[in-house]
């Protein structure tokens, strides 16, 4: 598993992870996943695009970090998943709690209206 983080405008980070979000991969990224998204307010896109696989320790990553990152005022959205990761997502029900979108212009967008 590889994450990949950088800076867009407006203090919004984003979250690049390629590979499977499966126990291995989770435990090899899930400190620095955790790192890239604390602090007061932040406000993270996290790119979906290249993970092949997502089980549930998967699902938990993120829910527990959107969960964590809302409770301190800061927001996340999910970017473009491939159809089999988009399928495991609504089936658990994660676009009720983290908004799934298909540009990442259209994430921008959103996270610069929750400032």
């Amino acid at each position: 598993m590889e994450i990949h983080y950088s800076d867009l405008e407006d203090a919004i980070g984003l979250i690049r992870l390629i590979g499977s979000l499966d126990i291995e991969g989770v435990g090899q990224i899930e400190t620095r996943f955790a790192g890239y998204c604390a602090g007061e307010r932040p406000r993270m896109i996290v790119d979906l695009s290249e993970v092949d696989f997502m089980s549930s320790i998967g699902i938990r990553l993120l829910t527990l970090t959107a969960k964590s990152v809302a409770t301190r005022g800061g927001k996340m959205v999910l970017l473009n998943p491939n159809p089999d990761v988009q399928s495991v997502l609504e089936i658990t029900g994660i676009p009720a709690i983290i908004p799934i979108y298909s540009h990442i212009e259209s994430a921008e967008t959103v996270l610069k209206s929750s400032k």
